[in-house]
């Protein structure tokens, strides 16, 4: 499966959730929820991946978590928030460089409609990142 309908299967997984579920509630709820309908696809999906970063000789164990690595290659980062902000897409990037992982979505599940607005594609290495 190419990395674009991967990518097609989570935004319609999204899609489902939100739809069922509404805006408003905890990050944590559609985390659990996007997980579930993402391995009822058949997905191969991690959740709360741990990453360790390495700076110089310092390797930090528990740096940070992906919320959900997909097929090993799509990073989902889940928010629940009033407005995506560029801090956010800036967390999206560096989860991305630091994993080695070419393509991530921001999802965020606090919008009346997640296609307007909720769902950004963001691509490592490239300058301007692209909406979906």
């Amino acid at each position: 499966m190419k990395d674009n309908e991967v990518t097609q299967r989570i935004i319609q997984a999204a899609i489902k959730v939100h739809t069922a579920l509404g805006p408003g509630l905890l990050e944590s709820t559609y985390h659990a929820c996007l997980f579930q309908e993402l391995t009822e696809m058949g997905l191969f999906v991690y959740s709360e991946t741990v990453v360790p970063i390495v700076y110089g000789k310092l390797k930090l164990e528990k740096s940070y978590r992906i919320d959900l690595m997909v097929e090993n290659r799509i990073i989902v980062e889940i928010k629940s928030v009033d407005a995506l902000t560029p801090i956010h897409f800036a967390q999206l990037l560096t989860y991305l460089k630091l994993s080695n992982v070419r393509f991530g979505l921001l999802i965020n599940f606090n919008v009346v409609r997640l296609k307007d607005g909720g769902l950004r594609r963001v691509v490592n290495g490239y300058g301007n990142n692209e909406s979906t």
